[in-house]
């Protein structure tokens, strides 16, 4: 960071924890803002994406980081960030999170209550269920360990950054309760903290050309004084049919309502500023949905180049591109590097590794990132144009790029002993190696967006 901009923000040098880092989203926007983040990321695919792009990375398992390497972490690290995997609680998920939610509370109680790492284990197998439920609990788990490490020059988390989709709310609000009443240091002492309003925040009302809702927490140690969350700089979208589009004097921003905020930014616009329109002929185009509308899998939504996209999911790759005049002929499924854009990535960001829609998808916007990072830190935005600019990829070989993947898997052309095994992972295991329960992917390869 510079050191002009870092003299506008409460902590002198912000270094950011990154859990369930996916390929990089809020690294991204960290980046822009010229502080420097370490990301903790399960996937194997989503950590080759952030080699690529040069992002500090542990490929590790993040309940198997906190258990067996939390004091290897840098001691400089003082923001912690996290949007755990969502799939549980999403709408297009199985929905055992939710249902799981006031079990979910009785753990974050009992964390603030004192109650050991052992303890918790022990009652988040009893919960049974969908083990990726237990996940939304780790960064609470992080910020206390953090308070009860051993070592002198390792000291509570400055700041707190959440996000998940809007149905975790309802939990966010019980961290805020538990942050603001304080977390016990293991010594009976508590470390109490300022949380803003929780919200779901709608990422168009940040210049990011998409409809996509997240609700997040931020919250900062009592000393730095109460945060707020990133004012809107855009209209949230609001179209009159929204299924499928309408006529075009329908699909213009809204004018007039707030003259402070911008009309919020359409795929074209950004199709446009980014010089990658989708159809060769640069015409008017418009996107089908993967998913269905109106309860009817048949019918698909359809957005055209004047209005924002659907919120970017995991499949992604099977949503469709076309001319507005609905020729048949000229349609093909939309590219990764497209949807890249759609979530505010740089044109070339280098996407690497297998399921590179899922890891589009799960990513968090980076210029919604920069937004409430920088309400976060009470840091300057720059110029949301930065992020059109060019990325430096790493080539494979490289001598940054053996050293991003030695420091991330431990050697510097493949997966080391502390990297996950997908098919013998375990959230509550105590035991130092985990090798006979296995559960679903998490990170890149499972969180799912909200709609």
């Amino acid at each position: 960071m510079a050191s002009s901009d870092a003299k506008s923000s409460f902590l002198a040098k912000p270094h950011i924890l990154d859990l369930f880092a996916g390929p990089g989203g809020l690294d991204v926007a960290a980046r822009m803002l010229e502080v420097p983040s370490l990301g903790i990321e399960w996937d194997k695919d989503a950590c080759e994406t952030r080699y690529k792009a040069g992002l500090d990375t542990w490929h590790g398992d993040v309940s198997a980081v906190r258990r067996h390497r939390f004091e290897e972490l840098p001691k400089e690290l003082n923001v912690l960030a996290g949007g755990p995997p969502c799939q549980t609680y999403s709408v297009a998920g199985s929905g055992a999170g939710r249902k799981a939610l006031d079990k979910v509370e009785e753990l974050v109680h009992a964390l603030v209550e004192g109650a050991g790492e052992g303890e918790i284990d022990d009652r988040l197998k009893e919960l049974g269920g969908d083990p990726r439920t237990a996940l939304v609990l780790e960064p609470l788990r992080y910020a206390i360990k953090a308070l009860r490490s051993p070592n002198r020059e390792r000291r509570p988390f400055d700041v707190i950054v959440l996000e998940q989709v809007p149905a975790v709310k309802a939990l966010w609000d019980v961290y805020k309760d538990a942050l603001e009443s304080g977390l016990p240091d293991g010594a009976g002492g508590k470390a109490r903290y300022r949380v803003a309003e929780v919200k779901t925040l709608h990422t168009e009302a940040y210049g990011v050309p998409q409809t996509r809702r997240r609700a997040i927490l931020i919250a900062r140690l009592a000393v730095h004084g109460t945060p707020s969350l990133p004012a809107p700089t855009h209209h949230t979208y609001k179209p009159l049919n929204p299924t499928q589009g309408g006529p075009d004097d329908q699909l213009l921003p809204a004018e007039g309502a707030d003259g402070a905020l911008d009309s919020w930014v359409s795929m074209g616009k950004i199709f446009e500023a980014t010089g990658h329109w989708p159809l060769d002929s640069g015409g008017p185009f418009e996107v089908r949905s993967n998913y269905g509308s109106g309860g009817d899998p048949k019918k698909r939504g359809v957005r055209t180049d004047r209005q924002p996209s659907f919120t970017v999911t995991g499949k992604v790759s099977r949503n469709v591109v076309l001319p507005r005049n609905g020729n048949e002929k000229d349609r093909r499924n939309l590219k990764i590097k497209e949807a890249g854009i759609l979530q505010t990535f740089p044109p070339d960001y280098p996407w690497s590794g297998g399921d590179q829609s899922q890891q589009v998808g799960n990513a968090v916007p980076p210029l919604f990132g920069m937004h409430v990072l920088a309400a976060a830190l009470a840091l300057p935005l720059p110029p949301e144009e930065k992020l059109r600019e060019k990325w430096s990829g790493l080539e494979v070989g490289s001598a940054k790029y053996e050293a991003l993947r030695k420091e991330g898997c431990g050697v510097p052309d493949g997966c080391g002993p502390d990297c996950p095994e997908p098919e013998a992972q375990s959230v509550s295991s105590t035991a130092s190696k985990p090798k006979s329960k296995s559960r679903p992917r998490t990170g890149a390869s499972a969180k799912r967006s909200e709609k």
